[in-house]
């Protein structure tokens, strides 16, 4: 299983915005250059964070991004599931998913992966965005 380059990227961004958003709002372009992330690739990522409501934007001179609520209450898993979509290990275990697996009342290895998916949700769930703000602020000053 992997968290795409969407879902990294996103992370990446939003914890940018948390870290520098003091100021008032940050910039998209800001956070690109910052996280070398194509400025296209975030504008994308950054309109399903606002859609998912983890941020708000405000447009034109001056404009940029916020976040919508406060930092500690926005999980790893809200930005993941935001841009990723739900998290399962298999697509049988997809919520929505359209095709039912026709093994799915004998088979014997779902418990497993809906285990898997629980306990990656948990750990996702488990960290907030005001953790990786503390972590990338004490790695800061263990840099300095």
């Amino acid at each position: 299983m992997r968290i795409s380059t969407r879902g990294r990227y996103a992370l990446r961004a939003i914890v940018d915005l948390a870290l520098n958003e003091e100021a008032g709002l940050v910039q998209q372009e800001a956070i690109a250059r910052r996280q070398e992330i194509p400025s296209p690739y975030l504008a994308r990522l950054m309109a399903q964070l606002a859609g998912a409501g983890l941020l708000h934007g405000a447009r034109g001179p001056g404009g940029g991004y916020r976040l919508a609520r406060p930092a500690a209450e926005i999980s790893a898993g809200d930005v993941v599931r935001a841009v990723e979509g739900p998290i399962a290990v298999v697509k049988c275990l997809t919520p929505g998913s359209r095709r039912a697996c026709p093994r799915q009342s004998g088979c014997v290895t779902q418990p497993l992966w809906k285990r898997l998916g629980e306990a990656v949700s948990e750990v996702l769930d488990g960290v907030s965005l005001q953790d990786l703000v503390d972590q990338a602020r004490e790695a800061g000053r263990a840099a300095e």
